[in-house]
């Protein structure tokens, strides 16, 4: 059974690959959860945030966005002691920031789900990469979707970051396509 490249050789990466990774996601907390943990990956690698994704969830508080809004500066450096998690001041009060304008979406939208899908027209993009380094960092829709967060005050969302949420949840196929999931994805759509 072919995978994409990227994951091979350590089990918890081949496990997020086959169920999770490229799986269209309409789940608000889903959502918010990515958007979190890719905020957090900044400068690091995929796999670091994997290990410490339970952590995360228990730190904060299941990624419930009406809880994260309401950090204040006790919470955040409760945060800052946690070794469980990455331990970025910038990157924590981000997350404290990006709930606070997730909630103000959810208010012009009716969800989360429906602001980012419209984006690609509510289907996810189906790519046909057949190599790793034919897949894109960022493209021009990350880069305007990027910016139309930043404008509603999210931080660390820039277009690399954006991009990577895509792929996570199913925006986007960049499943190769001699990949098992990519014809699983596919069909889907």
């Amino acid at each position: 059974m072919n995978r994409c490249s990227w994951c091979l050789g350590d089990d918890l990466y081949i496990d997020y690959h086959d169920k999770e990774w490229g799986v269209p996601v309409r789940n608000d907390k889903k959502l918010f959860e990515f958007l979190i943990l890719e905020g957090m990956q900044a400068g690091l690698s995929w796999l670091t945030i994997l290990r410490k994704r339970e952590n995360f969830r228990i730190a904060f508080d299941n990624f419930d966005f009406n809880k994260v809004a309401l950090y204040d500066n006790k919470k955040i450096t409760s945060l800052l002691k946690n070794d469980g998690i990455i331990r970025n001041r910038l990157k924590i009060e981000a997350a404290v920031i990006n709930a606070k304008a997730f909630i103000q979406i959810r208010k012009e939208f009716g969800t989360f789900a429906k602001y980012i899908w419209q984006f690609v027209n509510n289907t996810p993009l189906q790519n046909k990469f057949k190599a790793l380094k034919e897949i894109p960092a960022r493209t021009t829709l990350s880069d305007k979707i990027s910016k139309d967060l930043k404008g509603r005050g999210f931080k660390f969302v820039g277009s690399t970051i954006i991009y990577a949420h895509m792929q996570a949840t199913g925006m986007v196929n960049d499943h190769t396509v001699d990949c098992f999931r990519y014809r699983q994805l596919y069909s889907n759509y």
